[in-house]
């Protein structure tokens, strides 16, 4: 497997996976991008001892293309629909598996409430695959964000839960295909 080596070009917050906690990794750093999906890098840092995860707000800090807003029904009319919705999360990653977190079988409910003036609130409940895992917040978080981008979305609320808990064979054929389960 061949991994692209860059070298940070300033001093750029990332999250440390799987521990979940928000450094500053300082311009000069050495890097290797792992993956890179949803608009979000994961790297492979020898000095620092770990993986990490850049968000694509902060892509020019490895010489990438800053990611721009998701805004896949920008320019539509009308309430947000549950197809929308469930396409802005398969642009959600995990940052150590190559899946998106629909496709994984993280997301347990979708719900869409209208608040009136044409908004509507969403409700999302998701899990982990495992329950120790510190990049909870940071993949709700992303999956709240991308469902606020939507025309129609008032507000978004992502909660993780852990009943039931999750299991492989909650993986989509789309997704066992991609990690070569079947």
């Amino acid at each position: 497997m061949s991994y692209e080596e860059v070298r940070f070009a300033r001093d750029c917050n990332a999250v440390q996976i799987p521990q979940g906690n928000t450094v500053v990794i300082p311009s000069g750093t050495g890097a290797f991008v792992t993956q890179s999906l949803g608009g979000s890098y994961t790297l492979q840092v020898p000095s620092l001892g770990g993986l990490f995860r850049v968000a694509g707000a902060d892509a020019d800090a490895i010489g990438k293309q800053v990611a721009t807003a998701e805004t896949a029904g920008a320019g539509s009319t009308g309430p947000v629909t549950e197809e929308s919705i469930w396409d802005q999360l398969k642009g959600v990653y995990d940052p150590e598996i190559p899946v998106n977190i629909v496709d994984l079988g993280l997301v347990y409910d979708m719900r869409i409430e209208d608040v009136g003036g044409g908004q509507s609130r969403v409700d999302v409940k998701m899990t982990l695959t495992a329950p120790g895992c510190g990049m909870g917040g940071p993949i709700s978080m992303d999956a709240k964000h991308r469902i606020e981008t939507l025309p129609g979305v008032a507000e978004a609320n992502v909660d993780v839960v852990w009943d039931p808990p999750w299991s492989p064979q909650m993986i989509s054929p789309e997704g066992r295909a991609k990690l070569g389960m079947d």
